[in-house]
């Protein structure tokens, strides 16, 4: 088993599998590490309980002072969450990124402020590589909630998702795609670089720790030790190593790595979301569906009321029965049985807020993690918000009942912010650490502020330039794409 490598990226979801890909495609020797395990369309069944335990990260909770919770989810497989999340692809508004130079610092290699114009040709290559398009093919759940935005003087409006024709709505994308329709790192920028380029994928490998040693010019990244899956620990050297595995798993592997900076696992943003059902009288059949087909925006600005609602959809079964509530609090007994038997007369609305990065990821004195939320009075209102515009479409549709789910998760962001102020961030404008030469980050942790939308497409467009960056080699850290890969001097 090799043990030197040009790169070794750890994590291989949004920001990591581009990061490998991109770089192995332009000559460089890549190692790609992966804790879950290697996964293609083959092996994927639509089986909730199966997928859950199989390709998701075990449930993890951050408890709020009200007794209530927010359930954090992510994929842990090879593609990360982009195996098993939705494919919805908007690039992130320029009021969302304008709000990254005030929080950071950060500007662009001209000096100025970063905008979203600096992602944009980064955007245009990786709506190129996963095909992204629109989707118009809207089912019958969707027509049938269309109404309640018209009463309530909204729009929906189709959304852009990374998913190909042979998409056949058959609404198990939790599970992975079983047509590899849906596109994801796993699929594209990994498959196509371990089949045409000098990449290497190991996955079940659980990464505990980036060596890290001292130079004449610093402390510098060195290369990281992992446990493989029958347990033997082995140690791998790199010029560069990439931490991109996710934003709550990253700042944990940096301070464990003996890096304990004061903004690393802070100002960790969730998108906070919950689930708003509407039961109608005919099925809608809302989990047979690509989710998401559609989405309203005309409240996605702070100032607008900061939230979006997507549409539609519905969790599977055993999600669905087991976070049904109401004002009385979570369903039960007769309720609850009453509830699940109507499963395709229900349809599901996405209802998202911003947030403003008030939340932390802490490491305790026993190497347990912990998730610290302190949601603002202006969030607690965009989250209530939310639910309340969610509600009035569907009882403007025709909805004879309304139910919604607890507070979740699935685009967290921040917690190694990028910036040109270290006080403020972890990593400079290029993703390498304030502290430590050679350590970069490639993840969604880099992003300042939370996004308005779903996050996937401006992470692989961060990743798509950290790739550039490092294949362009400014500071001589890979040298000759020909040289022997030997380790840091």
């Amino acid at each position: 088993m090799r043990k030197g490598f040009d790169v070794v990226v750890v994590g291989s979801g949004a920001g990591g599998g581009v990061v490998a890909g991109e770089l192995a495609q332009r000559g460089r020797d890549v190692l790609l590490l992966e804790c879950g395990p290697h996964r293609t369309a083959a092996d994927f069944t639509r089986w909730e309980a199966k997928a859950t335990h199989g390709l998701w990260w075990p449930l993890r909770l951050a408890p709020l002072p009200s007794g209530e919770v927010v359930a954090l989810l992510a994929g842990r497989c090879v593609g990360g969450t982009t195996t098993i999340n939705t494919k919805v692809a908007p690039r992130a508004h320029e009021r969302d990124v304008a709000k990254w130079h005030p929080a950071t610092g950060l500007t662009n290699d001209r000096g100025e402020p970063f905008a979203a114009a600096d992602l944009a040709r980064y955007y245009d290559r990786v709506e190129q590589v996963l095909g992204v398009r629109e989707r118009r093919d809207w089912k019958k759940s969707v027509h049938t909630v269309e109404p309640g935005f018209h009463a309530l003087g909204t729009e929906l409006e189709p959304v852009r998702s990374y998913t190909d024709v042979n998409c056949m709505s058959c609404g198990s994308c939790l599970q992975g795609c079983s047509t590899n329709a849906g596109k994801s790192t796993m699929n594209t920028y990994i498959q196509d670089a371990l089949a045409f380029s000098s990449l290497e994928l190991r996955a079940e490998a659980d990464v505990d720790r980036v060596l890290i040693e001292d130079s004449a010019d610093g402390p510098q990244a060195t290369g990281i030790e992992y446990v493989d899956a029958a347990g033997k620990r082995h140690g791998v050297r790199a010029q560069v190593v990439v931490v991109a595995a996710g934003a709550l798993n990253t700042p944990q592997l940096l301070s464990r790595s003996g890096l304990t900076g004061s903004p690393i696992g802070r100002h960790l943003g969730l998108h906070p979301v919950r689930l708003v059902y509407g039961l109608f009288d005919e099925p809608q059949d809302a989990h047979m569906v690509y989710p998401i087909t559609a989405h309203c925006t005309d409240f996605q600005h702070d100032e607008d009321g900061g939230f979006v609602i997507e549409a539609t959809t519905i969790q599977d079964p055993i999600g669905f029965a087991t976070t049904l509530c109401d004002e009385r609090g979570p369903l039960w007994g007769p309720r609850l049985v009453e509830a699940a038997r109507a499963y395709r007369r229900w349809v599901g609305l996405l209802a998202m807020a911003n947030d403003d990065n008030n939340a932390a990821v802490v490491v305790g004195d026993d190497g347990g993690e912990r998730f610290d939320v302190d949601f603002q009075a202006n969030e607690h209102e965009r989250i209530g918000a939310a639910l309340d515009f969610s509600r009035k479409v569907l009882e403007a549709a025709g909805a004879k009942q309304v139910l919604w789910t607890g507070l979740a998760s699935t685009h967290v962001q921040g917690t190694c912010r990028m910036g040109d102020d270290p006080t403020r961030s972890a990593v400079d404008r290029n993703g390498e650490s304030h502290d430590v030469r050679r350590l970069f980050v490639g993840d969604a942790s880099l992003v300042p502020r939370t996004l308005s939308v779903n996050p996937s497409l401006t992470i692989m467009a961060l990743a798509t330039r950290l790739a550039e960056h490092l294949d362009a080699d400014p500071k001589g850290y890979l040298g000759s794409k020909a040289a022997a890969v030997s380790a840091p001097a």
